[in-house]
């Protein structure tokens, strides 16, 4: 995996014994889409899962997991974690709570356990590619497996 160390989200699917390979990619500032990524690792845009951060006006922080050419529907993922409301976490707030920076934030290895809403779509899908925890590297994995790994709550959050 050329001469990067391994991200806490790889570290963390070894221990469990997940199946995974690592793609690394030429990143860009202004290319962190879904769908910019997705091409420069050779995958569907609908197999590239971006992980969303939010905050419920009940619960607190909260994890999205969505394809990416999906849109996030917040009205179903408030309704699913018990929230009347959820909104995006500013960008400036994304390293304090998870460890990460925009582009490279994995649902995996977070420096806090939050609870984790995944596509129900995710589970028929093989594989999913997730950020590794730095721009310019994704993992791929089952998407069972990655419900696994998360102890991600499946969910249809999309639209």
């Amino acid at each position: 995996m050329g001469t990067q160390a391994k991200t806490n989200a790889c570290r963390m699917l070894d221990k469990l014994g997940i199946a995974y390979t690592l793609h690394e990619y030429e990143w860009d500032e202004d290319q962190l889409d879904a769908g910019t990524v997705a091409g420069k690792v050779g995958i569907g845009i609908d197999s590239m899962y971006k992980t969303l951060v939010l905050r419920g006006d009940k619960t607190g922080v909260l994890l999205a997991c969505i394809p990416g050419g999906k849109e996030l529907h917040l009205k179903a993922l408030a309704s699913v974690s018990g929230n009347k409301k959820v909104d995006m976490v500013p960008v400036k707030e994304l390293q304090a709570l998870t460890g990460y920076i925009r582009g490279g934030v994995s649902p995996l290895g977070m420096k806090k356990n939050y609870p984790l809403y995944l596509e129900r779509t995710a589970l028929a899908t093989e594989p999913v590619s997730i950020s590794a925890g730095r721009r310019g590297l994704q993992i791929f994995l089952g998407g069972k497996d990655l419900a696994a790994a998360a102890d991600a709550i499946p969910a249809d959050i999309t639209h």
